[in-house]
């Protein structure tokens, strides 16, 4: 599938696509900030993103003007080491001056329907975002919107009771949400993923494949992640460049 508003980077290595990510970030931060005097990102969760975190963590920006929030999370005490929140503060927040008020975790110990009813009115005050990032699993899911599973499109959050990996009880951001952002980048490394990634581009009707920013949606491969069924297609940008 090639469509205008899907662009693929294919990169050597999960490392090269983590300085890819964070340099594109940082990028959007600054623009974001000299036009809206603010950046607003949700992050995405599993451990893909971790090393993109580490990188953002030793980078220079005005963290003042962030605003975070994240895409999904497990039910789980707050400081449980599965959280999503837990390994972003560990990976990064925990090492930048971003005043804490405007860090919106997820209280997904609260269960559910509680904490996607709470969450849904701090997502409505803060559409659209400036950057989504996402992550994409091995059925093709980002966040906790997995295939199969259908929910409320007018919903800005989700209740999610029965998720196919362990915990079954989440919460995550709508298509609707995710949608609602001015770019979205989703990082895909490593060959457990290439099923998933032939999935897409071929068309099948993935949850990944249906989230798209205003401005459409980056996709960042390794080239293992890349291997199933298609020859790799570099980035227009050169994997140099995006080095941090």
């Amino acid at each position: 599938m090639n469509t205008a508003w899907l662009r693929w980077h294919v990169l050597e290595d999960p490392e090269a696509v983590a300085h890819a990510v964070a340099r594109r970030i940082l990028r959007a931060a600054e623009r974001a900030q000299e036009d809206r005097g603010r950046f607003r990102i949700v992050l995405a969760g599993g451990t893909t993103p971790r090393r993109t975190y580490q990188i953002l963590a030793r980078a220079q920006s005005d963290w003042s003007r962030w605003a975070v929030y994240f895409g999904d999370e497990r039910c789980l005490p707050r400081e449980h080491p599965e959280r999503n929140s837990r390994m972003a503060a560990e990976a990064w927040l925990d090492h930048v001056p971003i005043p804490a008020t405007h860090i919106h975790p997820i209280p997904a110990e609260l269960g559910p329907l509680e904490a996607a009813h709470r969450y849904a009115a701090v997502v409505a005050q803060a559409v659209p975002f400036d950057l989504v990032l996402l992550g994409v699993g091995e059925d093709g899911h980002t966040a906790s919107l997995f295939p199969g599973q259908e929910h409320d499109p007018e919903e800005w959050v989700h209740a999610v009771f029965d998720a196919p990996k362990p915990p079954p009880e989440r919460v995550t951001l709508s298509v609707r949400a995710l949608s609602a952002a001015h770019e979205a980048h989703a990082l895909v490394t490593g060959p457990s993923k290439c099923g998933a990634v032939h999935r897409w581009r071929t068309g099948e009707d993935l949850p990944i494949a249906r989230v798209r920013s205003h401005t459409g949606l980056d996709a960042w491969l390794d080239r293992a992640a890349d291997a199933c069924g298609y020859t790799a297609h570099p980035s227009t940008e050169s994997p140099g460049s995006e080095r941090s």
